[in-house]
């Protein structure tokens, strides 16, 4: 079953594309929400974050994300030692949904499916699973506004989560597909286009 990796910056909309692919009928795999869950569902991935980042990670058997988050925030070396580890966690469990898939009745006959990851192209490993690529874009501003609005943030804060991330331009040259959620062009004639391009790999 081929694969689509569908990405974006904070306040992108590719979220939302992403959703309608699902109604769509295509497979959708959500991969920050799923590293969250298999922080204490995934065994391999629990020991291995305790070996990397202490007991202190654990409160009542519970991994603690906001701690580690407190831990990686300002220490880019143990921030890629904790992704070294939950990449590969991610993409076991991805391998295991996609061949579930073939089993399920509602989505065996699916032409395609979709990984959803906010770091798709930085990160070749997690790029490498995905057959073609599509980047959701909009303007910074509508971004700005889009993630303020949700998360209840300031701009500042906003920006500090941008800066951290790929800009669209970096996105866009790596990409095999661009849908610009700006608020102007449709989004569903794009969307289709994509759709048919997947289906007539």
């Amino acid at each position: 079953m081929r694969v689509l990796g569908c990405t974006g910056g904070i306040g992108s909309g590719k979220s939302y594309v992403a959703n309608i692919f699902g109604k769509m009928g295509i497979p959708l795999y959500d991969s920050d929400y799923r590293a969250k869950f298999l922080y204490d569902s995934d065994l391999q991935l629990r020991e291995e974050m305790i070996g990397l980042l202490g007991n202190s990670i654990v409160k009542d058997g519970v991994i603690q994300r906001g701690v580690i988050a407190s831990m990686i925030f300002n220490d880019r070396e143990l921030l890629a030692k904790v992704e070294a580890l939950v990449h590969p966690a991610v993409l076991r469990d991805f391998c295991s949904w996609k061949e579930a898939l073939k089993y399920d009745r509602d989505y065996c006959n699916a032409p395609f499916v979709i990984m959803e990851s906010a770091i798709l192209l930085e990160k070749p490993l997690v790029k490498a699973c995905a057959d073609r690529t599509v980047t959701v874009s909009a303007p910074l501003e509508l971004r700005i506004e889009r993630v303020m609005a949700r998360d209840n943030a300031t701009r500042e804060q906003v920006l500090s989560r941008m800066s951290a991330q790929w800009s669209d331009q970096e996105r866009a040259s790596i990409a095999d597909f661009i849908i610009f959620a700006d608020g102007i062009r449709a989004l569903l004639p794009q969307i289709r286009s994509v759709y048919d391009a997947m289906c007539n790999l």
